[in-house]
């Protein structure tokens, strides 16, 4: 294990779609607060640390799954729940009263195993189709470094996102291409990965389209390096991965 991966911290997020007919599928962004420490005020996809609980259900319910994988598909759902008041990656259809009532367990201190056990559920891990990883390294000085898997998931029918109020003040479904011209307005700001990522969304126009994207590619770390490029310091990433756009700026590039 490398200091980098001792020294940075597990993390999930799930890309949430919402197909529309005729229309660019729609992705669910929420707002942090701007109160948080990593990204703060920032426009990013739902997801959080993995924590001990995640681990531990993982080591029951990873399958044929790597289980740093399990568990960190499994953080990406219970952030969801958390930050969104979405359920999804579960057996059968789960409805709205019982994810508010998951959410209200979380917001306790109760693990997702054990609220799984108390309300008879399971997981369906392989919901979540693998899309992207990010892992900075600690050369950059950031805040906070995280080794974060990216996560596609459709969005379940019949449940309504709402905000948590404690780390994120809003959310909204949008367009890759609409987000992006939002903070090209100046109404929002993205991260540096985040718009990357965004960028590669923008080219699938659906769930199906987007899947088909992410296992065309290889999920690589993807850890961000710096150098000259036309007499200009840019921040790179490599060109083999699926992204239209591998560098920026670093005057321009927003880290967290």
């Amino acid at each position: 294990m490398t200091d980098d991966e001792r020294s940075s911290r597990s993390a999930a997020t799930l890309v949430v779609v919402r197909d529309r007919p005729g229309q660019s599928a729609e992705l669910l962004m929420v707002e942090r607060s701007p109160a948080m420490a990593f990204a703060a005020g920032a426009l990013v996809f739902p997801g959080g640390g993995v924590d001990e609980g995640d681990h531990m259900l993982a080591a029951r319910a990873a399958g044929a799954l790597d289980v740093e994988d399990a568990a960190a598909r499994i953080a990406a759902i219970r952030e969801t729940i958390e930050e969104a008041g979405i359920g999804l990656g579960f057996e059968g259809v789960i409805d709205q009263p019982t994810v508010l009532r998951l959410r209200d367990g979380l917001r306790d201190g109760r693990t997702l195993g054990e609220l799984l056990d108390r309300h008879g559920l399971s997981l369906n891990l392989d919901a979540l189709i693998p899309f992207a990883r990010w892992h900075p390294p600690l050369s950059d000085r950031l805040r906070r470094v995280y080794d974060a898997r990216f996560y596609l998931a459709r969005a379940p029918e019949g449940q309504v996102a709402s905000v948590d109020t404690t780390e994120n003040v809003r959310l909204f479904w949008s367009s890759a291409a609409d987000t992006l011209a939002l903070c090209d307005a100046g109404r929002g700001h993205v991260i540096f990965p985040t718009r990357r990522n965004l960028e590669r969304l923008a080219l699938s126009p659906s769930f199906e389209a987007l899947t088909a994207d992410a296992r065309r590619f290889p999920v690589d770390k993807i850890r961000p390096w710096q150098e000259i490029r036309d007499g200009t310091l840019h921040i790179c990433i490599p060109d083999h991965l699926g992204y239209p756009v591998t560098s920026e700026p670093m005057e321009h590039a927003l880290r967290g």
